[in-house]
């Protein structure tokens, strides 16, 4: 006899599966923001080579890309990998830092707005640039915007959006319910791997800053609609496979 048929996933369901580009050469020592003509570095193209490899085995709906070229050579080996072309997005654009940008951290360090940056980021407007909270409302925006259309498009949907640190630390803080304030306590580190999955009631925050081990149980199950949380944190879905009902905590 064969295998039982496999139900079909969730049609209401949209994970979305965040990356963050790939190493330059003055990542962490200099606040990159919209400056152009920054590229991976040999560190970023084996980081970027790393997560796609990782990524290979998913059948991707999209992939979409911040414009510039860190983040569109990062979703481009990923879009090699799995056979889904790159489509840009201005929306999912760094942050315009203004007159920081291009500037040492350690020279903005001592800028009095830095505190503000830090503390109150809510309230954070850089000079000649944008605020923090403009930024996370155009990027949680174009989530819902990709969600929907996916759905429309494909019914349960997996896409990968590759982005800046800031942009997923704000998407990230809008899924948990956290005021933007709180938003500094997350951390993507370069090609991390960061998954959430939106169902018709709440999104859940399914992985947070991955940077190795398999992706098996990224793709959506039937259950995976409920929008119930699992009470007890659950078996996981690596530990249970696909007859897992994490709503309950179980496999079944």
């Amino acid at each position: 006899m064969g295998s039982p048929a496999q139900p079909s996933p969730p049609e209401t369901v949209a994970t979305l599966l965040l990356v963050r580009h790939g190493l330059t050469e003055v990542t962490g020592s200099r606040l990159a923001g919209r400056a152009p003509g920054l590229h991976l570095d040999e560190r970023g193209r084996a980081q970027a080579k790393d997560v796609a490899d990782r990524l290979a085995p998913l059948r991707l709906d999209a992939v979409v890309s911040s414009p510039l070229e860190r983040c569109h050579e990062t979703a481009g080996a990923i879009a090699d990998a799995v056979g889904t072309p790159v489509t840009p997005d201005e929306r999912f654009l760094e942050c315009d830092y203004g007159q920081w940008t291009g500037r040492e951290f350690d020279d903005l360090a001592r800028e009095p707005q830095w505190r503000v940056v830090q503390s109150h980021p809510s309230a954070a407007r850089f000079p000649g640039g944008e605020t923090l909270a403009g930024m996370a409302s155009r990027a949680v925006a174009a989530v819902r915007d990709w969600n929907d259309r996916l759905i429309a498009a494909h019914g349960a949907s997996v896409y990968l959006v590759c982005t800046h640190g800031d942009i997923i630390k704000a998407i990230v803080a809008d899924a948990l319910g956290l005021h933007l304030d709180h938003f500094q306590r997350i951390v993507p580190d370069p090609c991390s791997l960061t998954v959430i999955r939106y169902t018709p009631t709440r999104p859940f925050l399914v992985r947070l800053n991955d940077v190795g081990g398999s992706v098996e149980g990224l793709m959506p199950r039937p259950s995976d609609a409920s929008g119930d949380a699992a009470v007890g944190g659950g078996a996981g879905q690596a530990a249970c496979g696909r007859s897992a009902d994490p709503s309950r905590g179980t496999c079944r």
